[in-house]
């Protein structure tokens, strides 16, 4: 697939480029650990901030961010003499993204004084587990780039499309057949309404349908039923990230998809 076919390649998103490891004692190599890092999603808004010059080493405060994580473990006083639960015996022992501490560098305070500050998307992803005298001490520098660069700048997650599904009921279905109709399918796919004093089923929604096809094992409802596609008709799944304000990045990645359609038709 070509790289201007793709929707979300060309949304720009903050994450992390580059990590300065002042001391880590863990059993993480520092290579393991900053690939680890890099992937975190970082929820900050790109429009904010310039694209970083690759020739510069150390970034400005109008095209980086920069994160510390600066977490020892030790032994916790209060634990029981007989206790072998790690989260009773250390403090500290679990390194997670809420360790992650924003740097504002320059300006970058009044900048986000009103609005959310830039911070990790979750607090609770596990980085590393330490045991008492081990130590991590890095500082990240996030700067803005896109998804056709690297992978980890892109908005979106898992990607998805299917065929809308359609449902036909070929004959009346009434009372218990019609109950048993509607287990069938996903909740709410098939309503059964009270019509003059009988159970009559109906299409409600085909379109949340899982197509299962269970019908298929009802030898009495099966031929009663025709279940297709419509094959024009298409519906799209995007698993968003969240690194930007929900739905921004749908938009520009439509709004850039569309652009690259104009060249490619052009």
């Amino acid at each position: 697939m070509e790289d201007d076919l793709l929707e979300f390649d060309m949304v720009p998103t903050m994450a992390i480029e580059k990590v300065y490891v002042y001391k880590n004692t863990s059993i993480i190599q520092d290579e393991i650990l900053a690939h680890r890092l890099g992937l975190i999603p970082i929820r900050a808004d790109p429009r904010l901030f310039e694209y970083r010059n690759s020739d510069d080493a150390e970034g400005t405060e109008i095209d980086t961010l920069q994160f510390e994580l600066n977490v020892k473990c030790t032994r916790n006083p209060r634990a029981a003499k007989d206790s072998s639960d790690p989260s009773e015996l250390y403090l500290d022992h679990k390194v997670y993204t809420s360790h992650m501490k924003w740097l504002p560098q320059g300006n970058q305070s009044d900048l986000f004084h009103d609005i959310d500050p830039p911070r990790t998307v979750h607090s609770d992803i596990l980085i590393a587990q330490l045991r008492p005298g081990q130590e991590i001490h890095v500082i990240m520098h996030c700067v803005k780039g896109v998804g056709k660069d690297h992978a980890k700048f892109s908005p979106v997650a898992t990607a998805s499309y299917r065929l809308l599904p359609e449902i036909t009921l070929l004959h009346p279905i009434e009372g218990e057949m019609a109950e048993r109709l509607q287990k069938c399918f996903s909740p709410g796919v098939i309503a059964v309404d009270d019509v003059n004093g009988k159970k009559v089923a109906s299409v409600e929604n085909a379109r949340i349908d899982t197509c299962s096809r269970e019908i298929f094992r009802h030898e009495d409802l099966k031929n009663l039923v025709r279940m297709e596609r419509v094959r024009d008709y298409f519906i799209c799944e995007y698993g968003v990230r969240c690194v930007l304000p929900y739905g921004d990045g749908p938009t520009a990645g439509i709004i850039i998809d569309e652009w690259n359609t104009r060249l490619i038709r052009g």
